[in-house]
C-alpha cells in the first residue's frame, strides 16, 4: 500500500483550512503545510492537525512555493490540495480504496475538480488535474500564476472528486503578479498570456484581454483547450460590446479545434432564439443534449450546458413552435437536474394548466 504526504501552501486561510484538513484526516500519512505569510489564526488551526508547518517568504511565484512544499514530503506519494478544497465522504472512500490498490507503475493520478457551483449546489465548472504523484519522480511545478504540475509516465484517471469550497475571491492579486512580471521585462509564455488575458477579463479590462486572445488564436499559439476557451471569451466580450456578428464568428471558430462543444452549441442556440429563428435554435440546443462530455479532457467545462440548460431552452423553443408535448418533455428533463428551479416549475405549471388534458398535474 502506498503512503501519502499531503502538501499545501496557505495564507490567511482560517475560514477553510480546518474543513480541508478534517476531510483528509485518516487518509494521508503526513501533512506538510507551507505558510506564505498568514496574519490570522491559520497556523494555530494547522497545528491541531500537524506540526509539519513551515514558513516561506512570498516571491510572487506559486510554482516556487509548491515546489518548496514538496521538498518536505517523505512518503511514497504526494497529494496536493488548496486550503479551500475538501474531499466529500464518497471521495474519501474512493481515495482510501485507491491508496490500497494503486499499482506501483502509476506515476500520476488525476482527479476531477468541481470548481464552481450554482445556487442549488450543483456543479457549474469542472476540470481534471494531476493530484497524486509518485514522489521519487521529482515532478515539478511551473508558472508563477495558474501554475501547473508537469508529469510524465503512466497516468491513471480516477473518479475521485476534489470539491472547491471558495469563500473569498482574491480580487486583482493574480493580475498584479502578471503586471509586475511585465514591468520587470519578463517574457510571458503563451500559457501565461492566456491566463493574463483571463485575469484582465475578470477585472474588466476587456479591450486589452481581447487583443491577447486574438493574437493567441491568429498565431495558433498555445494548447487547443486554451484556444477554445479564448474563442468563448472573445465571443463574450463581443456580445457585451453589442457586436453580435463578431461574437458569432468566434463561436464558429471554436470548431477549428474540436468537434462542437455543448458550450458553443448553447451559445449558437441562444443567438438564433433571440432572433426568433426557432428551427435553427432547436438544432443547436438539441445537438448540445446529444453530445457526450469528454470526461478525460483537461479543459474547463460549463456543466450547465452539458446538463439542464439546453433542455430548458428547448422547452421555450418548442412552446413557441406550438409543439407542447416536446416543450413539456424537455422541461421535465431540465427538472431532473434542477427540481427546485423557479423557471422550470413555472414552465411545468404553465403547460399543465393550459393543457390539462395532455399534461395532468403531477
Amino acid at each position: 500500500m502506498i503512503t501519502i504526504s499531503l502538501c499545501m501552501i496557505v495564507k490567511n486561510a482560517e475560514d477553510t483550512i480546518g474543513d480541508c484538513l478534517a476531510s483528509v484526516r485518516g487518509l494521508v500519512d503526513e501533512i506538510v503545510v507551507l505558510d506564505t505569510g498568514s496574519t490570522d489564526s491559520t497556523e494555530s488551526i494547522v497545528r491541531s492537525y500537524t506540526d509539519r508547518i513551515y514558513r516561506f517568504a512570498w516571491i510572487d511565484d506559486f510554482a516556487a512555493a509548491r515546489n518548496e512544499s514538496f521538498r518536505y514530503a517523505s512518503c511514497s506519494h504526494i497529494l496536493w490540495l488548496d486550503a479551500d478544497d475538501v474531499l466529500l465522504e464518497e471521495d474519501r472512500g474512493k481515495l482510501l480504496e485507491l491508496k490500497q490498490t494503486l499499482s506501483p507503475d502509476v506515476d500520476s493520478v488525476t482527479m476531477i475538480y468541481h470548481y464552481a457551483f450554482d445556487e442549488y449546489g450543483r456543479v457549474t465548472v469542472s476540470l481534471r488535474r494531476n493530484r497524486l504523484i509518485k514522489r521519487e519522480n521529482g515532478f515539478r511545478w511551473h508558472g508563477a500564476v495558474h501554475e501547473y504540475l508537469a508529469v510524465s509516465g503512466k497516468i491513471e484517471d480516477s473518479g475521485i472528486v476534489v470539491t472547491h469550497k471558495r469563500r473569498h475571491r482574491q480580487g486583482g492579486r493574480n493580475l498584479a503578479i502578471f503586471e509586475r512580471k511585465l514591468e520587470n521585462g519578463e517574457t510571458l509564455t503563451s500559457r501565461d498570456r492566456f491566463y493574463y488575458a483571463n485575469e484582465l477579463t475578470d477585472n474588466r479590462h476587456y479591450e486589452k484581454a481581447a487583443a491577447i486572445y486574438r493574437e493567441l488564436i491568429e498565431k495558433n499559439d498555445g494548447w487547443s483547450e486554451d484556444l477554445l476557451t479564448s474563442c468563448g471569451r472573445l465571443a463574450d466580450i463581443c456580445e457585451a460590446e453589442g457586436d453580435d456578428e463578431e461574437a458569432l464568428r468566434w463561436a464558429l471558430h471554436s470548431f477549428a479545434y474540436d468537434i462542437p462543444r455543448a458550450e458553443f452549441c448553447c451559445r449558437l442556440g441562444y443567438r438564433f432564439l433571440q432572433e426568433n429563428r426557432l428551427t435553427q435554435a432547436v438544432y443547436w440546443y438539441k445537438l448540445a443534449t446529444e453530445l457526450r462530455k469528454p470526461e478525460q479532457s483537461w479543459g474547463f467545462f460549463n456543466d450547465a450546458c452539458w446538463t439542464w440548460l439546453p433542455h430548458i431552452q428547448l422547452c421555450i423553443c418548442y412552446y413557441r413552435l406550438g409543439d407542447y408535448p416536446e416543450a413539456y418533455r424537455h422541461n421535465e428533463k431540465a427538472r431532473a437536474y434542477r427540481p427546485d428551479d423557479p423557471a422550470v416549475l413555472s414552465n411545468k405549471a404553465l403547460l399543465e394548466g393550459a393543457f390539462p388534458h395532455v399534461f395532468p398535474p403531477s
